[in-house]
């Protein structure tokens, strides 16, 4: 018998490994076997491609090896390990990177997936035979609990790896991932560890507390690389700068200058913001270049995934020149032909854009190089408080969701479908999650009561009785409908409807929301994954379609896509301005915005941070207040709304409001008594709350939040494959229960948390708070320009936009730039 190996021989092991490799381990990977094989759990924070799979891989492992040191080759071990990522498209590299050490170390390890793309035949089998390893998704890992036995399943499971911690964080998904974690703990008790592999987020400890809860763990850490990945930003400058911007429009001028990059590197991976820019791209791309026709590919989230894993192929093997893509291909995939990022538009965050820069020189000790295309001259500021950012090692937190009662109540019908649940143990796992951790005996006994009974509001409806309480006190289903159905339910992530796009000839094309279609008339054009399409007429869920010739058709858009400014952009963002004002050209972005500048001070001001600047004219559309906080549009829908309000009250006024990431405009057709507001502590902070929800449509903002709540606590059925309900119907579905609990429930707990969520996510109130205060601290620069400025052309033309064309959009801008630079 061999003697047992020590720490020491285990680390030399991996150390070896690695050798026989050509490498040379990390001392972040190190540290993590080291910790791992001391019983620990964590997290470990290293940038994107720096080896972050091999961290815990390799110590996984070689903990096996310990245990059997005299039969490493022994097979059938049950499963060992839950490897959980955000995204089906992580799944093959991380399996690729586990089989290759357990070959290389003589073991017999199995690795399987297990996803929405998993065969019944291949599912069964896991189920009979379980790998070592299991990769899956965090919906998948809740579908293994609402099985029968899946207690026995999990009976060998040593440890959980939440790779992408960031992504799931601050997600109804992470939510998920907490209350699977609080169930396996239950199982498992010390014998489990949880480790969690995250890129650099502004809240690491948090992060840790909602993963690993200090009160489970025997030691926690987070091991943390200490070397910086380098990153070189590129800005894609113009050759004259547009005095009047409006948002879109540089960005294609600027496309004769991205197909050089294109060319002058291996592969480029050219990032935009939305699916329909992502499509525009694609198309104008083809058009000056025809020669790229077969070299350049698209990928997002409605294409379907057989061309996807075509596209994701091609990038593995070196041999598409470029793709154009979504957050789709945001996360850790290893494309190490991928050499060069194209950013097309502000990414938003901070966070986001070291995301995307990581795609290139992916692998340990390389260089990622982005290029940042602007999509009109004021994002220009946003380039250079980026690279502040990026230098000063500035970036966003994730906040966690807590108290997600229908996360919580579909879980407890997960638990209920498996086998059955005893009421004191799951409170007891449900409260030791972050989310949960303050939840009341009441709050669950109604939890308890909803999917007994229905409730207060439901209790006449035998659908809602899903759950009984046999003579044991065991919570369970006893309906196969129910089960089925629930099964078919699970999971948090909640999109729009989609139909299926194929061809009348037959042949599947990807999807497309609801919404999109419901615009078009039997005859239009629109352009889908590079096709032009005819739209044909809806049969079922299939929006049926004819190839087309034509060059011109509408472009799909998908709702959700306008990303928020973070707070820390939106600091550095006002930073960036001061500089401006002062003519503190240090970067070639504040350079190239001269010209702009000079045109802004001559006809307004442009405010330093401790400034805010109000604009104030009218013209034939009427009277414009215009106001620059600089803070994003999420918090400019919040403010506009409550100043709107606020001023309304001097006069009985009416306004259109738009905004965007600098600033928002009130539009009226009456003189605005905006001096007498201001004389009146407009930004006051005192009645945030009461103002706020008399400015907006508070209720009806909740009653569309409520349709996602509704249909993750399992309220509403989207219907079975291929019979799956309208978009009208379920949206009635969800109003109609809004209605119900409002009148007759108003204390119903998924009702309060849709009034919750307006104000913590959509409104934001932390943050619209904090930006209240800072106002009332800054001096007002109110400003009466003539005519309008190059500020508030930008918000002038997001306006037009949301009521015009885009063909006859583009000659009102041509007829306005022409009016404002006439002086």
């Amino acid at each position: 018998m061999s003697a047992p190996l020590t720490q020491q021989d285990l680390l030399r092991r991996g150390d070896a490994w690695f050798t026989d490799r050509g490498w040379t381990a990390f001392p972040f990977q190190q540290e993590a076997w080291a910790a791992y094989l001391a019983g620990k759990s964590g997290l470990v924070n290293a940038p994107t491609g720096s080896g972050k799979t091999y961290s815990l891989i390799m110590p996984i492992l070689l903990e096996f090896l310990a245990e059997h040191p005299d039969d490493p080759g022994k097979a059938n071990n049950g499963l060992r390990a839950v490897w959980l990522t955000p995204i089906r498209a992580l799944t093959r590299e991380i399996q690729s990177a586990a089989e290759r050490a357990i070959e290389d170390l003589g073991m017999k390890w199995r690795v399987g997936i297990r996803s929405g793309d998993t065969s019944s035949s291949d599912r069964t089998k896991q189920r009979s035979k379980p790998p070592e390893i299991l990769i899956t998704t965090p919906e998948s890992l809740h579908l293994l609990m609402a099985s029968k036995g899946y207690e026995k399943f999990f009976g060998d499971l040593r440890v959980v790896v939440a790779d992408e911690w960031h992504e799931l964080l601050g997600t109804k998904r992470g939510v998920l991932v907490e209350l699977a974690l609080s169930r396996l703990r239950g199982l498992r008790g010390d014998a489990f560890r949880t480790w969690g592999i995250s890129a650099t987020i502004g809240n690491m400890e948090e992060a840790l507390d909602v993963l690993v809860p200090e009160q489970f763990a025997s030691g926690r850490t987070i091991v943390r690389a200490r070397h910086a990945k380098q990153i070189e930003m590129i800005t894609v400058l113009p050759d004259e700068i547009e005095t009047f911007p409006w948002a879109g429009h540089l960005g294609i001028k600027l496309l004769e200058k991205v197909i050089p990059i294109i060319y002058s590197s291996g592969s480029t991976l050219i990032f935009t913001n939305t699916r329909s820019q992502c499509e525009i791209w694609y198309q104008r791309l083809l058009d000056a270049d025809p020669d790229l026709s077969g070299a350049i590919a698209m990928h997002h989230g409605s294409i379907s995934r057989e061309l996807r894993d075509w596209v994701e192929d091609a990038l593995h093997e070196g041999t598409l020149k470029a793709v154009v893509c979504t957050s789709s291909l945001d996360l850790g995939v290893d494309f190490r032909p991928v050499e060069t990022i194209v950013q097309i538009g502000s990414p938003k965050g901070v966070a986001r854009f070291l995301q995307r820069a990581g795609r290139s020189g992916h692998q340990p000790g390389a260089t990622s190089t982005i290029h940042f295309v602007p999509t009109h001259s004021m994002e220009l500021l946003e380039a250079s408080a980026l690279r502040r950012c990026m230098e000063g090692g500035i970036i966003e937190s994730r906040i966690p969701y807590i108290r997600s009662f229908d996360v919580l109540v579909q879980y407890l019908v997960t638990l209920a479908v498996s086998g059955g649940f005893r009421r004191n143990e799951i409170l007891r796992e449900v409260r030791g999650t972050y989310c949960y951790a303050s939840i009341t005996d009441e709050e669950f006994a109604w939890c308890l009561d909803f999917i007994t009974t229905g409730g207060n509001s439901l209790g006449a409806y035998d659908e809602y009785h899903k759950v009984i309480r046999n003579d044991d006190g065991v919570y369970t289903v006893e309906s196969k409908r129910v089960a089925t159905m629930h099964r078919m339910s699970i999971g948090a992530i909640v999109s729009e409807t989609t139909l299926t796009i194929k061809y009348l000839s037959g042949g599947y094309v990807g999807s497309i929301e609801e919404y999109f279609i419901s615009s078009l008339k039997p005859g239009d054009t629109f352009w889908f994954a590079g096709r032009s399409l005819k739209f044909v007429k809806v049969k079922g869920n299939d929006a049926l379609v004819k190839r087309s010739n034509a060059k011109k058709g509408k472009v799909p858009s998908w709702r959700g896509g306008r990303m928020q400014l973070s707070s820390q952009l939106s600091e550095f963002l006002r930073l960036a301005m001061g500089e401006m004002k002062r003519e503190d050209y240090h970067d070639p972005e504040l350079l190239k915005l001269a010209p702009l500048r000079d045109i802004q001070v001559q006809r307004s001001a442009v405010p330093s941070p401790g400034e805010l600047l109000i604009e104030y004219f009218h013209d034939r559309e009427g009277w414009h207040l215009l106001v620059y906080p600089c803070e994003g549009r999420g918090i400019h829908e919040g403010l506009a709304s409550l100043i709107a309000y606020r001023i309304a009250q001097f006069a009985p006024l009416t306004f259109t409001i738009a905004m965007n990431d600098y600033g928002f405009e009130l539009l009226s057709d009456q003189p605005i008594p905006i001096e007498e507001a201001l004389g009146s502590d407009l930004f006051n902070v005192a009645e945030l709350n009461h103002d706020l929800n008399a400015g907006i449509n508070a209720t009806e903002m909740a009653r569309r939040r409520f349709r996602d709540i509704a249909a993750i606590a399992g309220l509403i059925f989207k219907g079975y494959p291929g019979k799956h309900k309208k978009e009208k119907h379920l949206q009635s579905g969800s109003q109609l229960f809004f209605d119900v609990f409002s009148d007759y429930e108003p204390t119903n707990l998924l009702l309060q948390q849709a009034y919750d969520e307006i104000m913590t996510f959509q409104l934001q109130e932390a943050r619209l708070r904090a930006a209240l205060d800072r106002i009332n601290a800054q001096t007002i620069l109110f400003m009466t320009p003539a005519k309008a400025t190059p500020f508030s052309f930008a918000l002038i033309v997001d306006r037009l936009r949301e009521r015009i064309s885009s063909e006859k959009l583009e000659d009102r801008i041509k007829r306005m730039r022409l009016a404002l630079v006439r002086d």
